[in-house]
């Protein structure tokens, strides 16, 4: 019998409050109440007890609307999970706000964290020193940054601090996406050269992509969908035949603009570029060329097919 391909899930829970106010985000600052906080927690916990029955490999991307790291329960969630055979990683999206020492606890093999760093919400310092206590600690992670214009310097700055073998990703902001100068595309490829990969809307109308087949969305209540930006379920896990119900379809979207979306596409090949950290966004020896290559190929096999 042949062994089912790992089963990639992306889980948001009823959590949304933060402890950062980023403008550019409609959840900064915002304070869950205890019942939500609640709700999170169990929805976590049963979500937990799920992954421990199965026997399908799984990689889990957790992806709060707000920051969950600086709740004890995500904390010792995760290191539970990191521990588990069938989970191949677990990792999480962060401000890296919270304490790190409790990743002492983790399995370095499986556990990783997607950290986001927010000029003007944290000191740049305290945050690289974090981040080469993570390298120290053999924790898997990439670091990323939203390319406001008014964020170039730091991000220069920040690149020149980090790690050289910490992958620093760089977002294009969503009223610019597209909207760069050349010059500045150029600069920012310089500090991330898969830059280009995220500044620009594919057409994926039609578009062979893993969501929905060996990727999910999964809310708190256990409702799947085909990815984050598709409201359209496709079942709930806690169902006995969820898993009978993924299979692979086109792209019912018109484009697709964010990296947890566009990861899966079939025609950009990201598996190649990100390899064991494609979860987490930690690519191994990115080149610009590869990015372009990759939007070349992706381009003409449109144009091929209409």
């Amino acid at each position: 019998m042949s062994v089912p391909p790992t089963l990639s899930i992306l889980w948001r829970g009823p959590l949304s409050g933060c402890n950062y106010a980023c403008g550019y985000c409609p959840f900064a600052k915002r304070r869950d109440s205890r019942a939500t906080l609640a709700a999170d927690r169990a929805a976590l916990e049963r979500f937990e007890q799920w992954v421990a029955g199965r026997k399908r490999q799984v990689a889990i991307l957790f992806t709060p609307w707000g920051e969950a790291l600086i709740r004890r329960y995500y904390r010792e969630t995760i290191t539970r999970l990191s521990h588990w055979p069938q989970v191949e990683t677990v990792a999480i999206q962060t401000n890296l706000s919270g304490a790190i020492d409790w990743l002492a606890r983790c399995n370095n093999e499986r556990v990783a964290l997607w950290t986001t760093f927010h000029p003007g919400e944290t000191d740049q310092a305290r945050y690289v020193a974090k981040i080469h206590e993570l390298a120290a600690m053999g924790i898997r992670h990439s670091v990323g940054v939203v390319a406001l214009r008014n964020h170039f310097d730091a991000i220069e700055r920040l690149r020149a601090e980090l790690p050289s073998e910490t992958y620093l990703w760089i977002n294009a902001e969503e009223g610019l996406q597209g909207c760069y100068s050349d010059a500045e595309i150029e600069r920012l490829a310089a500090v991330d050269p898969l830059f280009e990969l995220n500044n620009r809307a594919y057409a994926t109308a039609g578009r062979a992509c893993a969501a929905g087949d060996t990727a999910i969305s999964v809310r708190g209540d256990g409702e799947a969908r085909r990815c984050h930006f598709i409201d359209i379920p496709i079942g709930n896990i806690y169902d006995a035949d969820f898993e009978a119900k993924l299979r692979a379809t086109p792209c019912s979207r018109p484009t697709c603009d964010c990296h947890i979306g566009y990861r899966h596409l079939d025609d950009l090949k990201m598996a190649g570029l990100f390899g064991d950290g494609l979860t987490e966004r930690r690519a191994t020896a990115p080149h610009r060329r590869d990015a372009l290559a990759r939007i070349a190929d992706f381009e003409r096999g449109l144009a091929g097919s209409l």
